[in-house]
């Protein structure tokens, strides 16, 4: 019985010192899922009636402003919480349209001027993915100051992003006074994927930069989106 016990022991501690030399594994998060904030406007009306889309279709809606604000996460293993980025995209089409192509489409980044170089390149890594053919063709990359807030409506301003000088919106919620025909309803969705995103009034719209051969300042149309992202 002396001779069991004394080998119990024995085979116990080298149990024991092998554990102990194991390397201690820390597991860490590697940036590999992103969420945060989503805006986008269109220059036509997302939030419509088949009769008002008619009427727009083929005239307006090539145009289109996506921003995405990170609250947590990373992409291809960069920290991004914090940061953003912007597109502005001019297709070739009605943005929307399935009778047609917006292809080719032009676009601009306006990267967050507070992202180190690791960051910026996967900010804009992100972005081109989100974007799909929609920023295939990214003509020119700027860096900005970017200020963007998403809140609960209350009646006022609840959605806002500028991007330097370049890009301005300010959004609020959709009023009954904004249901024009009785039959409007969610005509267009977002145009990036991973998005829940809900319509809204885009009370001021604005693009002043170069590059994509068309500028604008206005508003006052159904046409921006607010809500969150994943992935």
């Amino acid at each position: 019985m002396k001779k069991i016990c004394c080998l119990v022991v024995v085979a116990v501690a080298v149990v024991v010192m092998t554990l102990s030399a194991a390397p201690v594994v820390t597991f860490r998060p590697d940036a590999s899922t992103i969420a945060g904030q989503y805006i986008e406007t269109r220059s036509c009306d997302v939030f419509t009636a088949a009769c008002f889309a008619n009427s727009e279709v083929g005239l307006l809606g090539e145009e289109a402003i996506m921003a995405w604000g990170v609250t947590g996460g990373g992409f291809n293993g960069v920290e991004l919480a914090g940061l953003k980025i912007v597109a502005i995209v001019k297709a070739s089409a009605t943005l929307g349209d399935t009778e047609a192509n917006p292809l080719p489409a032009k676009s601009i980044l306006l990267v967050d001027k507070n992202a180190n170089p690791a960051q910026r390149d996967a900010l804009i890594a992100f972005a081109k993915e989100m974007g799909g053919d929609l920023l295939a063709d990214v003509v020119k990359v700027e860096r900005e100051t970017i200020t963007m807030h998403i809140c609960a409506c209350s009646g006022g301003e609840c959605g806002a992003l500028t991007a330097g000088d370049q890009v301005a919106i300010k959004a609020r919620c959709l009023h009954g006074a904004d249901n024009t025909c009785g039959n409007d309803g969610y005509y267009y969705g977002p145009l990036t994927p991973t998005v829940s995103a809900m319509p809204h009034f885009t009370a001021h719209d604005k693009f002043t930069g170069k590059g994509l051969g068309v500028t604008w300042d206005d508003g006052g149309r159904r046409g921006t989106f607010l809500g969150s992202f994943a992935r």
